[in-house]
C-alpha cells in the first residue's frame, strides 16, 4: 500500500460514514413526524441523487483542474455545512441536496486520485480496499446514524457534522498531487463530447453503461428498502431498517474481497456474469415476506455488486487517467 493510500482509505471512509449517518438520521426525522407525506423519503433520497446528474459535467474537469486531495476537502466542507443547515431546521430536501453537491464533488477525486496513487497492475487491488472501506463505513454509519437518532436527533446531526471535519484534517496526510490541467471553460459542451466517445469505444460503453446500471439499481433498492420494510416486515423504526440494510452491505465486502482473485482489468468481461446473477437476485427477493430470508437474498445481491462493480471502477479509472483524467470518467458514470 503506497504512502498515500492508507489516508485516502481513513479520509474516505469518515466520509463514507457521514454519508450513510445523515441519511438514516433524516429517515427518522421523517418517521418521528407523522404529517410526513408517503412521497416524502423516496424525494429526500432523489434530492441527494439529483445533484450528482446535475453536477456531473463540471465536477468532473474540477476534480481534475486542481490537486485531487484538495478536492476532496472541498466536497466534505459542502456536506459539512448541508447537515448544519439542518441543524438549524432548514428544509431537509434542500439541505441533503447540497450534502449531494458535496458527494458528487467527493466522488470523482476520491476514485480518480487512485491511478495517481497507483500503478495500473495495483488498481484492481485499491479499488477493492476502497470498496470494503466503503462498505465498512456503510455498516457503522448506517448503523450508527439510525441507533444514535432513535436516541437524539441533533446529537446524531453533530457527530456527522464531526466525521466530515476529521476526514478534512486526515487528507492533508494524502501527498499533494499535480493537477490534470483541465479547465471548467465549454465544460457541458466537452462532457457531451467524452460521452460521446465512450459510447463509440466499446470498453468504455461496456464499464460505463455496466456501471451506470448497477448505480441506478442500487438506489432503487435502497428506496425500495426503506418503504418496503415497514410494510413486508413491520419495521417502523430508522434503527430496524438500517440492520436491514447491513447484510447487503457485508455482501459487497465479500464480493469486493474475492473479485480480484477471478476478474482482471484483461478478463473484465467476466463482470457481466456477477451482473446477471444481480439481477435475478434481485427479482428473487420481491418475493420474500420474512426477515431472514429476506437478509440472506440481500447478501447474496451485495456479494454479486461487489464482483460486478470493482473492475467497473478500476477499468473506468483506467481509460480516464489515459486520456480526458480519471475525474471526468467518474463524473460520466456519476
Amino acid at each position: 500500500m503506497s504512502r498515500g493510500v492508507f489516508p485516502l482509505l481513513v479520509a474516505q471512509f469518515l466520509s463514507a460514514f457521514g454519508d450513510n449517518a445523515i441519511l438514516f438520521v433524516i429517515v427518522a426525522i421523517v418517521l418521528k413526524d407523522s404529517q410526513a407525506p408517503a412521497w416524502y423519503i423516496p424525494a429526500l433520497q432523489s434530492s441527494f441523487l439529483a445533484a450528482y446528474v446535475i453536477s456531473a459535467p463540471w465536477v468532473g474537469p474540477f476534480a481534475d483542474s486542481r490537486s485531487k486531495p484538495i478536492v476532496l476537502i472541498i466536497g466534505n466542507l459542502f456536506k459539512a455545512v448541508g447537515v448544519g443547515l439542518i441543524l438549524l431546521h432548514i428544509e431537509p430536501i434542500a439541505a441533503y441536496a447540497l450534502v449531494g453537491l458535496g458527494a458528487a464533488i467527493y466522488s470523482p477525486a476520491k476514485y480518480g486520485i487512485l491511478p495517481e496513487l497507483v500503478p495500473p497492475r495495483e488498481l484492481m487491488s485499491a479499488n477493492s480496499w476502497i470498496e470494503a472501506s466503503t462498505i465498512a463505513a456503510i455498516i457503522l454509519g448506517t448503523l450508527a446514524g439510525g441507533q444514535l437518532a432513535d436516541f437524539s436527533i441533533a446529537a446524531a446531526l453533530w457527530m456527522v457534522v464531526g466525521t466530515y471535519l476529521i476526514s478534512v484534517i486526515v487528507t492533508f496526510a494524502i501527498p499533494k498531487l499535480k493537477a490534470h490541467g483541465a479547465t471548467l471553460k465549454g465544460a457541458l459542451a466537452e462532457f457531451t463530447q467524452v460521452t460521446r466517445e465512450f459510447l463509440i469505444t466499446p470498453r468504455a460503453r461496456f464499464a460505463m453503461l455496466g456501471g451506470s446500471l448497477f448505480w441506478g439499481s442500487s438506489a432503487v433498492l435502497r428506496v425500495v428498502l426503506v418503504a418496503w420494510a415497514p410494510l413486508v416486515l413491520a419495521m417502523n423504526t430508522a434503527g430496524d431498517i438500517s440492520i436491514l440494510t447491513l447484510f447487503l452491505a457485508v455482501g459487497v465486502i465479500v464480493g469486493a474481497a474475492v473479485v480480484p482473485k477471478l476478474i482482471t482489468l484483461k478478463t473484465l468481461r467476466r463482470a457481466r456474469i456477477a451482473a446477471y446473477a444481480m439481477g435475478i437476485l434481485m427479482l428473487l427477493f420481491a418475493t420474500v415476506e420474512t426477515i431472514w430470508p429476506a437478509r440472506m437474498a440481500l447478501l447474496l445481491i451485495g456479494v454479486a455488486g461487489g464482483m460486478f462493480v470493482i473492475p467497473i471502477n478500476a477499468a473506468l479509472q483506467e481509460i480516464g487517467h489515459a486520456g480526458v483524467g480519471s475525474g471526468h470518467a467518474i463524473a460520466i458514470q456519476n
